[in-house]
């Protein structure tokens, strides 16, 4: 009987040595598997349809775990797959997050070797859930490709988990008054929808909150600088309900609105300067300068508000683009008043008329010498100062001549110390030359220009 059993050995050594030469073969392409495999014993398997069929023989899931005993207490714990895009012109951002929530429900308890039971979606709609629901939500959507993106696991004590993925379009109200400058706190808010406090009592637990690479997100414009959770109790008509806060901090980054705005707007102001160089007596070239840079800054005024919000308010970008176009206009009114005042000068010379000091019209004399005229200030009227002269005319009316005031020198212009020859100060009258309008202009703007940026950035970059 050995001696055939030995001889049934040899005869199928050969097949059984080919067949685990194929095995080897075979896995050889599958070298990334684990190779290691353990089934689950036939008893577990039955077990586990033993222990859920007795669970859910007498479980009603229209009601809540210690019904009329005590509150149910549900942990909360949310990853953040990713954040974004956020739309300012409709003040909402999505996000997409695996939302967990874990409690405890004694009808759920079990005996048994199995420590957990992970189930699939078909046990969610056959247990009791919280009736969760996010307040400032304008669209949400939960994932089910391939299947539905939902976990429930239940232990042997009677803890639940429940995890779902959701993606949320939720509501964010933007404040824009320092805008493209601003940061944001954008919440989601979530709360039970039937259960006041006194039955559902929500709790964050610590490190509850965590978020996924950031590389992976579509902030654009954005930068995510942390979140907060929060905790509060809503009073409202049905009762008061436990509200759960997740607050996520966004700065905006404002380097497009720096390349399509900001150096746009600069440049057009410095492009108006221009025409301080140019010869008065080019009017179509300095008009046309002028109009130019205005319709430029209504366009980019324009296009910076394409992208915003009809908000009520003057944002920050509102009031730089303003000034801009102030300065633009400015200078373009600039050439105006010279060209107006200047011919008004020829016509007065080419009538033989002059201006007294008091501001009445006088005839000129043969004597008297044509020089440049002046435009005087004077504290309550504007009138023009009349030509300097080396000597008095005999022709002149007694009350023309203006006394300079003592010590003041008054042939040249704007001085007032005493020992000054080039001082021109009257009592109560500033004279400005009118031919030197444009190289006033020259200084006068870009001065003002680069006090306003000073104050601008400091006010709203660090302030």
């Amino acid at each position: 009987m050995c001696a055939r059993l030995l001889l049934l050995g040899l005869m199928l050594a050969p097949a059984f040595q080919s067949r685990v030469e194929s095995v080897e073969e075979y896995d050889d392409d599958y070298l990334s598997i684990n190779k290691t495999w353990i089934l689950t014993p036939k008893a577990q398997e039955t077990d586990a349809t033993q222990i859920l069929n007795a669970l859910l023989r007498n479980y009603d899931n229209k009601l809540r775990p210690d019904i009329g005993i005590k509150p149910t207490f549900i942990d909360v714990d949310i990853y953040v797959n990713s954040i974004g895009p956020v739309s300012v012109i409709h003040m909402e951002y999505t996000i997409d997050i695996f939302f967990a929530q874990t409690w405890y429900d004694r009808r759920l308890r079990f005996n048994s070797s199995l420590q957990a039971l992970t189930l699939n979606t078909n046990m969610v709609s056959r247990i009791w859930i919280p009736d969760t629901f996010f307040r400032n939500s304008k669209r949400a959507d939960s994932h089910w490709i391939t299947t539905p993106n939902q976990l429930l696991r239940i232990w042997n004590d009677g803890k639940v988990l429940y995890t779902l993925r959701l993606t949320i379009e939720a509501e964010c109200l933007l404040q824009l008054q320092n805008f493209p400058m601003d940061t944001h706190s954008c919440p989601l808010v979530f709360s039970s929808y039937g259960y006041p406090r006194e039955e559902i009592i929500y709790r964050w637990r610590r490190y509850s909150i965590e978020v996924s690479d950031q590389r992976t997100w579509r902030l654009y414009q954005f930068d995510f600088t942390g979140l907060r959770n929060t905790s509060e109790v809503l009073r409202t008509g049905a009762g008061d309900y436990m509200v759960m806060t997740v607050s996520f901090d966004l700065s905006r980054r404002m380097g497009y609105f720096a390349i399509q705005t900001y150096i746009p707007c600069i440049l057009t102001v410095v492009l108006s300067w221009v025409s301080f160089w140019i010869k008065r007596d080019s009017t179509p070239a300095r008009t046309s300068l002028g109009i130019t840079t205005v319709l430029t800054m209504t366009t980019l005024s324009t296009i910076s508000r394409k992208h915003l919000p009809r908000v009520s308010y003057i944002t920050a970008m509102d009031l730089f683009v303003s000034v801009c176009f102030i300065f633009v206009f400015a200078a373009l009114m600039e050439y105006a008043t010279l060209n107006y005042l200047v011919g008004n000068k020829k016509s007065l010379k080419q009538s033989g008329g002059s201006i007294s000091c008091t501001g009445r019209p006088r005839l000129l004399t043969s004597h008297a010498r044509l020089v440049p005229s002046y435009t005087a200030i004077h504290i309550n009227s504007l009138v023009t100062w009349p030509p300097d002269m080396d000597e008095e005319s005999e022709d002149m009316e007694p009350s023309s001549p203006c006394p300079c005031l003592e010590g003041k020198e008054c042939r040249r212009f704007f001085c007032c110390i005493d020992d000054c020859r080039t001082g021109a100060w009257r009592q109560g009258h500033l004279r400005i030359h009118i031919s030197r309008l444009d190289s006033y202009s020259r200084v006068f703007f870009p001065t003002a220009f680069l006090l306003f940026n000073i104050v601008y950035w400091v006010a709203y970059l660090y302030l």
